[in-house]
This record gives C-alpha cells, structure tokens and sequence, in this order.
C-alpha cells in the first residue's frame, strides 16, 4: 500500500487540480514533494476530519490550533503558495471549499475520506470562541474584547515588546534599521502631532489598551487624558505604568464603554486600532458618540485597518479564522465607507494617510518577537493560542503587503460653524 504522504498528495492535486507546491508529511513519517520546499506536516488523521466535516478556513484554523497541522520550514512562504490555492484562487480553480463540495471530485473525495479514519467530527479548539446573544451590544463587545485582550499580560509583553503598543508602527528608516520601540514611539508622536496636542488640553483614548498612548501624551505634551478600555487586564497594566511614571495626576484609564463616557468636550480623541471592533451596523453610532465627545474645533485621529471594496458589499463576510479565533465580531470596511460615515456624523476629514507597508513590518518583527520567545509564550498562553497568533500574525503580514487589507489614519475635526477648522494651511510634506 502506497505511503500515507503520496496518497494524500494525490488526493489533494486531484481536488485542486494543480500541483501542490510545498512538502507533506504524513503521520506515519512518510514524505512527499519538492525537497526543499516548505513542509506541510499532518501530524494525525484528525487534521483531515476536521477539513471533511468543515471544508475550507475553518477547517484549516482548527487543525492548525489543535496542532494536527504545522508548517516546517519558510512560515511566509508556505503560506503564501497555500493562500493562493487554499483560500482565494486568481487563476480560475477552486477553493478548498469549492473543491470539497464539487462532484467532479468525488473519487479523490472517497479516497480523502478513507484516509480520515473513523468518521466522527473532532470537537473545535477550546480557543474558539463561543457566541451567546447578538452583536455588539455592550455585553457582546466585552466578551470579545476579554478573548482577545485578556490572554496574559505577559504574553502580549513577549509579542509586543516594551512599548506594549498593539497596532502599526511608524517605521522612518528605508533599510529598516529601526527598532520596534523607536517606531511605535514615533508612532504615538505622530498622532500627538496630528491631533496638536498641547499643554492644558484634554485627550480622550478610545481602546487605549496597555496605555502607551495615554502616557506618551501625558509625558510629552502636557495633556490630561481618560483612556478607556473593556478589558480588565488591559486597565490593571496600564494604571500600574501610569502610577510608576508619575502621571496619576493626568492620566486617568477606565474600564469604560466609549459609549457610556459622559464628562465631554474633550480637545482631541485617539481610537487607535479600536474601531475594527464597532461593527458596521454600529459604525454611524461610534462616529456620532465621538463627534458628541469633542468640544468644536476638536480633532479625531481614526488609526483603522481596512479591506479592499467589493463589487457586491452584500457579499462580505469576516474571516472565519479571525472570527473564532482571534477578533470575535470584529469587522472591517473599506476606508472609503469610514470616511462617508465619519462625514455623516457631522466630521470634516481633512487627511487620510495610508501607512499599509508600516503595518506589514511591525507585524513580521512580531512574529519574530514570539518566535525567539516560544517554549515561553506556550507555557504563558496554551499551546494552542500561541499558534493562534502564530498564524494570524505571519498570514496577516502578507495580507499588507499584498494589497489584500491596508491601515489607514483618517484625521477628522468637528468643524464650527464659523468654518475654522483649525488646521495649518499645509499639513503634510512629501520631501522630509
């Protein structure tokens, strides 16, 4: 009987009809492919269980956090050649969906099944998150927020690094000769320089996580600030960094809903990374309660990951692996959308700066920061969420710099009705 390895690359060339371009490796230890290449490790016949009862991403993400699937070798360019066969084909083929559930392939399909062994659905990872009641309700919202943000205040220390900063950083040198803490510092100064921050003034964080931007404001440029945030852990760490810098007397962090913030006008607002979150069904709302929150004249500064359009917005739907596993309900919008509906709720948006390429750096020096640190991280968080974020963070690094998702800052001010905005005739130089 032929190897495990050959039969199943067989079966996976027939219902993808195209070679498959890494290495397997079966769990009986046979082997098969290109030698060299990036190796595809199905580590027990789970793995193939789950992608029968859950043909597509879904599926994958399953084996992949409990394990039954790794990938040896080059993380990036493994996933990069099974994206392009596995979850969006641009030359015509199917997906791994599509293939699954086509009756031309029901031959290699019988064979798949064979090889899977008994026919019973594995249960989901523990990792996956469970849904009760309906979307983004301030109840629904903390439960998500509590599945991503509190795994660990040490785990996102080993990720993340110093700066405890968690989205894009603003990397200024060409030859990438930077450090993950000088970028996310220069990060944080270029929205304080944006939002001109000022001595005197008052600053509103929306999702301030860890408090990087709080304190940096605070530290730097004289403001007072409220951060607000659902998770707890979040608002434990990031009291403790207010109080060890001094700055209990400006800094204040809640474990608060933007929604139920009510000692406005504040002078400028920050939603850093949170407004993935909101929702498009409560996006208009969002952008309403933060026009109500600023006094006129007040900036906003939107940091927000965005998707590319679609010809049929109807036909969206979120990423089943970021949805079960990493960001629960979260959704994201083109930027175009963002900005119709920050101008809906009353805004004028005066600059939106795309920083995609930033966002697809920090996201590899991430993944290094938890590699250099794995046997650590696992025993932190569980192996299982550790892979998790393994994934997420390598898979998400490619989406930027393939164009397939970007991060942009939209900077908004609630205009009086003089028409004064505020703002410098020129905001922006392309020559520094």
């Amino acid at each position: 009987m032929a190897e495990a390895a050959s039969r199943l690359r067989s079966v996976a060339e027939q219902v993808l009809g195209v070679p498959l371009p890494v290495r397997l490796r079966a769990w009986d230890g046979s082997e098969a492919g290109p030698p060299g290449a990036p190796t595809l490790v199905v580590r027990n016949r789970r793995a193939l269980r789950r992608m029968l009862f859950k043909p597509g991403e879904l599926g994958l993400a399953r084996a992949w956090v409990a394990g039954d699937l790794d990938i040896e070798g080059d993380l990036y360019g493994a996933l990069a050649v099974m994206s392009g066969l596995i979850w969006e084909r641009d030359d015509g083929g199917r997906t791994l969906a599509q293939a699954l559930r086509d009756p031309r392939v029901r031959a290699a399909v019988r064979e798949l099944v064979r090889l899977a062994g008994p026919p019973v659905p594995p249960a989901p990872p523990r990792e996956e998150a469970r849904r009760r009641g309906h979307l983004h309700t301030r109840r629904s919202d903390r439960q998500a927020i509590s599945h991503h943000y509190d795994v660990g205040n040490d785990f996102y220390g080993i990720v993340l690094g110093p700066s405890m900063v968690y989205s894009c950083a603003y990397w200024g040198a060409v030859d990438g000769a930077d450090t993950l803490e000088t970028a996310q510092r220069d990060k944080l100064e270029l929205v304080c320089a944006k939002l001109d921050l000022r001595p005197g003034r008052r600053l509103l964080d929306v999702g301030c996580g860890w408090g990087s931007m709080a304190i940096h404001a605070a530290r730097e440029h004289g403001v007072s600030v409220v951060g607000v945030t659902l998770s707890q852990e979040q608002a434990a760490f990031a009291r403790k960094r207010v109080a060890d810098e001094g700055l209990t007397d400006r800094v204040e962090i809640r474990v608060q809903d933007y929604r139920d913030v009510r000692d406005g006008p504040y002078d400028a607002i920050s939603s850093i990374g949170m407004a993935e979150h909101v929702g498009a069904e409560r996006y208009l709302e969002y952008a309403r309660e933060l026009y109500r929150l600023l006094k006129p004249g007040g900036r906003l500064l939107n940091h927000q990951i965005a998707r590319r359009p679609q010809h049929d917005e109807s036909a969206y739907n979120v990423d089943e692996f970021i949805d079960a596993y990493v960001f629960p309900d979260g959704e994201l919008a083109p930027v175009g959308t963002t900005v119709t509906q920050l101008e809906r709720a009353g805004f004028e948006v005066r600059d939106v700066e795309s920083i995609r390429e930033h966002y697809a750096r920090t996201l590899r020096r991430w993944v290094a920061n938890l590699e250099a640190e794995w046997p650590r991280a696992m025993r932190l968080t569980g192996p299982g969420r550790a892979r998790v974020w393994r994934l997420y963070m390598a898979a998400s690094a490619l989406a930027f710099e393939h164009n397939r998702i970007g991060v942009n800052q939209v900077l908004a001010v609630r205009t009086p009705d003089s028409g004064a905005s505020g703002l410098p005739l020129r905001t922006r130089t392309w020559n520094d």
